[in-house]
């Protein structure tokens, strides 16, 4: 079964093409990140018409690349939830017409279902049920995979994201947009020990995470030391924040592991991309002999190959939609965000 998935939930706009859930045919991304950098964040309407701008162009490049016609397709598939609900209408009303006039199945897809799928491009042997920690720009979570379409929230973030906090302190170091990958280069070298920031813990609830305190805590250090006249170390500011960013997320996650039983571990979202994540999972799951799985840097971020294949487990799931289908600002990762009627 052959799927053309579009993404268009933030400042990507992507289409791809993928074979089974599983096989990558095309996959095809036009990002914005340049246009926003002098913003320092992501603009709403201008992320929206960028994607109008570029749809067309981006989906019939993923149909060249795959070699294939339009009506060649089994289905159509596209972000509906959760995202920018400018972004998202764009992409959603797209695929809805292209689905219509060929008369193909529309699946609508959750965004941070997607994210977990792109370890099923990566990994043949991945299957259900394992334990995902989700870690992106806009989402932080523990999620229990039952199966394919089935989802489970252990733990989540109480305030900001993690991929938040890195935009947020990016920006006070001076090192601009997107942060994530900004800050990983800077804090390599760095002495993660120099500075002293915040490792939070949620009372009475183990799992959860919170980030916002530690955002605050590196913004008043740099205040304070511009304030006094005195140089920051970036390097190891961005050493300690990243230490600080993992010290909350992966302990939770063994934490997880244990109370679950589940052997299988797995990291989706923009943030798995960050080397000391990646690092420290890898250690945890040599210590506790668990089976780690972390999605290739080329899979991490917004892509749409990522949306077609958890779409190919929704159709088989029954979860399509029809051209009443709305997309949804919020939606939780176990809600069925298809419309019926």
């Amino acid at each position: 079964m052959k799927i053309l998935a579009i993404e268009s939930s933030c400042d990507e706009t992507a289409a791809a093409i993928i074979e089974d859930g599983r096989k990558i045919l095309s996959n095809v991304i036009d990002s914005q990140v340049e246009t926003h950098a002098k913003y320092g964040g992501v603009v709403p309407e201008v992320a929206s018409r960028g994607h109008m701008q570029v749809i067309v162009r981006v989906t019939e490049q993923a149909l060249k690349d795959a070699n294939m016609t339009s009506e060649e397709l089994d289905a159509i598939a596209a972000t509906c939830a959760p995202g920018l609900i400018g972004a998202l209408l764009v992409g959603a009303n797209f695929a809805k017409s292209m689905a219509y006039a060929l008369k193909k199945p529309f699946i609508p897809v959750h965004h941070i279902r997607g994210h977990i799928a792109a370890n099923y491009l990566a990994f043949e042997d991945l299957k259900p049920p394992f334990l995902t920690l989700v870690a992106s720009g806009g989402h932080s979570m523990m999620v229990l995979v039952k199966d394919y379409t089935e989802f489970e929230i252990l733990g989540g973030t109480r305030d900001d994201a993690a991929g938040e906090a890195f935009d947020k302190v990016a920006r006070v170091l001076g090192v601009g947009y997107p942060g994530g990958p900004k800050i990983d280069k800077m804090a390599q070298g760095g002495d993660a020990s120099k500075y002293k920031l915040p490792h939070s813990k949620v009372k009475d609830a183990p799992l959860d995470f919170s980030f916002s305190g530690l955002k605050t805590a590196v913004i008043n250090l740099a205040h304070n030391a511009e304030q006094k006249g005195e140089t920051i170390d970036k390097s190891a500011l961005a050493a300690a924040f990243c230490n600080a960013v993992v010290d909350t997320l992966v302990p939770r996650l063994e934490l997880a592991q244990k109370q679950t039983g589940v052997k299988n571990i797995v990291c989706a979202g923009g943030v798995a991309a960050n080397s000391w994540l990646r690092k420290e999972l890898e250690d945890m799951a040599k210590k506790n002999k668990l089976n780690l799985y972390l999605p290739p840097l080329s899979l991490c971020g917004d892509n749409a190959a990522m949306i077609a294949s958890q779409a190919y487990y929704e159709f088989k799931a029954g979860n399509t939609g029809n051209t009443l289908q709305n997309a949804f600002a919020t939606a939780e990762i176990y809600e069925n965000i298809c419309v019926k009627k």
